[in-house]
């Protein structure tokens, strides 16, 4: 079946979500893939731990981050996946609060970064999955 591009309201807002799902699935992709592989889990943990959070739950985060962003880029229950990494991000977010709002900030960055991803996941969980989504999150009629 052949897309071509709708330019109604609806087409654009499926459109739009196609290129917020594919932007926070790369960014959540190369986060968990520097934890992973440059700070390593086990230094993941480490930080997790300096900033008061229990250290383990850096597995479930890094694990959160790889497997959700290919969901994400690949459009597999997004709009789920969406809504489970706004909690991600507004937790993430806690660590930078008393830092700021300047992300830039030489005292650890400040908080507006993980609070605007936050607010796109959200959006985009509103939005829906867009197109080229592999697995919807919902059924279409």
């Amino acid at each position: 079946m052949e897309r071509t591009f709708d330019s109604s309201a609806a087409g654009s807002a499926s459109y739009a979500a196609l290129l917020l799902r594919l932007a926070l699935g790369i960014m959540f992709l190369a986060h968990g893939l520097t934890k992973l592989f440059i700070f390593t889990p086990v230094g993941t943990a480490g930080f997790f731990a300096s900033v008061g959070f229990p250290g383990f739950l850096a597995y479930p985060v890094i694990a959160f981050e790889v497997i959700g962003g290919a969901m994400l880029v690949f459009g597999v229950f997004a709009r789920w996946v969406a809504a489970i990494a706004v909690v991600q991000l507004l937790v993430a977010s806690s660590v930078h609060w008393a830092n700021g709002w300047a992300f830039a900030a030489p005292n650890g960055g400040g908080w507006e970064y993980p609070v605007f991803l936050a607010v796109a996941a959200a959006a985009l969980a509103l939005l829906g999955d867009g197109v080229y989504a592999i697995k919807p999150s919902t059924s279409r009629h």
